[in-house]
């Protein structure tokens, strides 16, 4: 299996940052999700941002039946992409096969 560059970096600079900043926090990450729901404006964002994670997960069940991908081997993307967001489409990105030979597509 071939790793993709980019995405591993753009991952593992993420969670690094996600962990340390987790390590250092005075709270738990429900009691900071509900801190950021309990205003307008930061409830936008991040209803934003789970919008964009909902098309992320579409295009990877997309993407993975296209490549001949059970529902099972998506779960573990799509909890992390519940979790974290961007954490499960860049880990799909990362061990994704590369080009699809059959159609040419990306």
């Amino acid at each position: 299996m071939r790793l993709s560059p980019l995405p591993l970096v753009v991952l593992c600079l993420f969670m690094g940052f996600t962990f340390w900043v987790m390590a250092g926090a005075e709270q738990s990450l429900l009691a900071f999700g509900a801190q950021l729901m309990s205003s307008p404006d930061t409830a936008q964002v991040v209803i934003d941002l789970y919008i964009l994670a909902v098309l992320a997960c579409i295009w990877m069940y997309q993407d993975a039946k296209r490549r001949g991908k059970g529902l099972g081997y998506l779960i573990p993307f799509f909890v992390l992409t519940a979790v974290f967001v961007s954490a499960g489409p860049l880990l799909y990105l990362v061990l994704r096969d590369g080009p699809e030979t059959e159609t040419g597509r990306l």
